[in-house]
């Protein structure tokens, strides 16, 4: 198994990439989100990769981030789900949204990508929310202050209780936090939140 692959870009599409390493090309399959993310051609790069090997084909698929790589891991040990659909599928959407994706059940978030029907997102959706953790929240500009025992991760917490699904408190604490300011209590932030939520 070839863990990553460290060299010279020599060539990128938006669905492959070559890597010279000591006069060897590798060619490598990657997604969008890897493409955008790849250095100018003759820079060093290095992409993590997974090597699949079939009786008549042997291929690198290819990943800037441990992160998305997993998320191909847990893709195509899904029933139905080859490493080109999870391929695709991470070309349509980042390893964060769709955790997020996965933990609100979103099917129609998954629909949206080609090649993925209904059948197929609820299959992924269903046997993904095992492997996955709930997605953290990447909105506010400090990590810390989504700590649970911070104003922000408290209030957090008691809108998801409530009911409200992580996006919708993400965005109504987001705009809270402007009205009431940095230092704002739990019970603030919670009232503010609220009157949001009403509209």
């Amino acid at each position: 198994m070839i863990a990553y692959v460290k060299g010279t870009l020599t060539s990128k599409t938006p669905s492959s990439a070559v890597v010279d390493v000591s006069g060897i090309g590798y060619d490598i399959a990657i997604s969008l989100h890897t493409f955008y993310s790849l250095p100018e051609l003759g820079q060093e790069v290095l992409i993590y990769t997974y090597t699949h090997v079939r009786e008549d084909v042997l291929q690198l698929y290819g990943f800037k981030t441990l992160e998305e790589k997993k998320a191909f891991l847990d893709l195509i040990a899904i029933n139905g789900v080859g490493p080109k659909l999870a391929l695709t599928i991470l070309s349509g959407i980042a390893p964060d949204e769709l955790a997020r994706a996965v933990y609100e059940h979103n099917v129609g978030r998954l629909q949206k990508i080609p090649g993925v029907g209904k059948k197929t997102a609820e299959r992924i959706l269903l046997e993904m929310k095992h492997r996955l953790k709930p997605p953290e929240m990447q909105s506010f500009s400090d990590v810390v202050e989504m700590e649970e025992t911070s104003p922000y991760g408290i209030a957090f917490a008691a809108l998801i209780q409530l009911g409200y699904k992580s996006q919708e408190a993400e965005r109504a604490l987001a705009t809270a936090r402007k009205k009431v300011g940095d230092t704002a209590s739990v019970e603030d932030l919670l009232k503010a939140s609220l009157r949001v939520m009403a509209g």
